[in-house]
């Protein structure tokens, strides 16, 4: 045999890099992620109370990014599942699931026995058939004060004919991670990149991974060709013929001792099959005008084989300050001509709209002053217009919107009729969503939905709960289906929390009725107090773990299976027995 190439020794050496460092960070992060691993079962005996399907009509559902929002794949309807919370002092995880009927603008809370446990940052896939599945794979839990993290590697299914969910256990799925990206490739589910991260360490990843829908089976792909870097967040798609396009992502490497460099990825990649068993990687060079660099941007595949992108942000690091430029604009990428251009909503054709005296055309909540320039003509371009909003908390809240002005004839004059129509040939300003990163998008039937994320003003974070739609064969106006709620909107200053009130953050909250949460959390306290061996008065926390230490074990046992060691077990148990002493004492 020849001697390999210096190509060939370098990405094997990168190999070897990447392996190392793989072990470095599990053999870190063990410890904390078995510390949390008795906070996520203590949670999923929670969990294990539900014995029925439970369908509750509710209102929308609370702030959160990092979940996903799919697209039912035989109803008129789109399925929310998961995400994460942030108020500036703990941290919320959800596995709710959450269904939006289309033709309604309803919700409905659905509450499955068994669910997977809480978790953001995940990936989930719809599958057409036996009445639809959405298939989950993946995600982290947080501890309550942001500082710990759990990655799974645990892959999920939801049977939507029945409303059941079942874990799918198969041998050789990809290394526990979040913020990786999962597509449907005919009959396999394609797994790429993510990352995991410990409270002292983290790795990033661009290893490629199918999972086979017909013999539930792992593999691990080893395309040739020069593939994309490792990363998260990147956007993925499958092309008409069978492929896989990448773009762009994340990713941060040691710059040195205790400073990190992130990189925003601009490049893009084809992952195609060629014969029965091989994979190559191929680099695209797609024409016309590419996103300008961001990171957190969503994604969903619309009609046609377009890609749409949709806001993200872009981080400007400082020696010790990260200043964020949030976008709200769209890019699409053309998946037949490798082609990108910019997603511009096209002049509203004449219409009769009917407006109340007093309000701004579409409700924009703007005064005249503002959409008009001299001479009551209506300015043209995009004007960005500031609304200040009062959280429940007394903070004032700054969103910035860009409202486009398509047209350059004068807007109609208020009068002082209750009601009149708009004169034929006039335009109306268009509301678009806030700038955003993390927002949770999907198509259904040629129309883009658009939920929540989030975005920062200095040192605090809005997470959003807002819902729009836009028809992507049209291109003419988004249309507000969910306000933001002000009243949703909390923000603490940073505090010592103890680990009662830890417990209840990572929990994450039932959101059937708004402004309940800590009343419910409560309850939930109580029917723990009822359910498991109450702690006596005066009794210390080990003589409490000896006394109720086979009750433990067993609900130790129910949540981790079968499979677990003994020795783990018993561990997990000790430490669901502390979590609830300390919330008793």
């Amino acid at each position: 045999m020849g001697k390999k190439s210096k190509k060939e020794k370098k990405v094997k050496g990168a190999e070897k890099t990447l392996a190392k460092m793989e072990k470095k960070v599990s053999k870190k992060s063990k410890r904390e992620e078995e510390d949390l691993e008795a906070l996520i079962a203590e949670f999923q005996s929670l969990d294990a109370r539900k014995t029925q399907v439970v369908e509750t009509p509710c209102p929308p559902p609370s702030p959160r990014l990092n979940a996903t929002l799919s697209a039912h794949p035989e109803k008129d309807e789109l399925i929310l599942f998961g995400g994460e919370y942030f108020n500036g002092q703990k941290t919320f995880l959800y596995n709710e699931l959450y269904f939006y009927n289309i033709k309604k603008n309803s919700w409905v809370r659905t509450d499955v026995p068994n669910p997977p446990p809480r978790r953001c940052a995940h990936q989930a896939v719809v599958v057409p058939q036996a009445g639809g599945q959405l298939w989950v794979f993946g995600g982290e839990f947080a501890s309550p004060d942001g500082e710990q993290f759990y990655h799974y590697k645990d892959l999920w299914v939801l049977h939507l004919a029945t409303h059941t969910w079942e874990q799918i256990k198969a041998a050789g799925a990809p290394s526990g991670r979040s913020g990786h990206r999962m597509v449907l490739c005919k009959r396999q589910l394609v797994v790429f990149g993510g990352f995991h991260e410990s409270a002292r360490d983290y790795i990033y990843y661009n290893d490629v991974h199918t999972f086979n829908l017909d013999t539930f089976s792992w593999s691990r792909l080893a395309p040739s060709g020069a593939g994309p870097g490792p990363r998260s967040g990147c956007q993925m798609a499958t092309t008409p013929d069978g492929g896989v396009v990448i773009y762009g992502g994340y990713s941060k490497v040691k710059a040195k001792k205790d400073v990190d460099k992130g990189t925003i990825h601009t490049d893009m990649f084809l992952l195609k099959k060629e014969g029965q068993e091989k994979w190559v990687w191929s680099r695209v060079s797609p024409s016309g005008v590419k996103p300008t660099p961001r990171s957190g941007f969503s994604l969903a595949v619309g009609p046609g084989g377009r890609v749409v992108l949709f806001g993200g942000v872009c981080d400007e690091e400082e020696d010790e300050t990260l200043e964020g430029d949030f976008f709200n604009d769209m890019y699409l990428y053309d998946m037949n001509k490798s082609r990108w251009f910019v997603g511009q909503l096209k002049g509203r054709r004449s219409e009769k709209k009917k407006r109340r005296r007093g309000k701004t055309a579409e409700g924009d909540g703007a005064e005249p002053s503002e959409r008009q320039g001299e001479g009551g003509q209506a300015p043209r371009g995009p004007v960005e217009v500031v609304k200040e909003v009062v959280a429940e908390d007394g903070t004032l809240m700054t969103i910035k919107q860009v409202i486009s002005v398509p047209g350059e004839g004068p807007l109609s004059s208020e009068s002082e009729e209750e009601e009149e129509e708009e004169e034929e040939g006039t335009s109306a300003a268009v509301v678009e969503p806030c700038p955003r990163s993390n927002a949770m998008t999907t198509v259904k039937h040629g129309v883009l939905y658009l939920y929540g994320g989030m975005f920062e003003v200095g040192d605090r974070q809005f997470t959003l709960s807002d819902l729009y739609a836009i028809d992507l064969h049209k291109m003419d106006k988004w249309k507000v289906l969910v306000e933001m709620d002000p009243k949703t909107q909390e923000w603490l200053e940073e505090s010592e929390s103890d680990e009662d009130e830890e417990a209840e953050g990572a929990a994450g909250g039932n959101e059937e009725e708004e402004d309940e949460e800590d009343s419910e959390e409560e309850d939930d306290d109580d029917d723990e107090a009822e359910e498991h061996p109450p702690v006596e008065e005066g009794e210390l926390c080990p003589d409490y773990q000896r006394r109720t230490e086979q009750y433990w074990v067993k609900l130790a046992r129910e949540n981790m299976g079968p499979d677990a060691k003994d020795k783990k077990v018993v561990k997990v148990a000790q430490a669901m027995a502390k979590v609830f002493y300390e919330e008793r004492v």
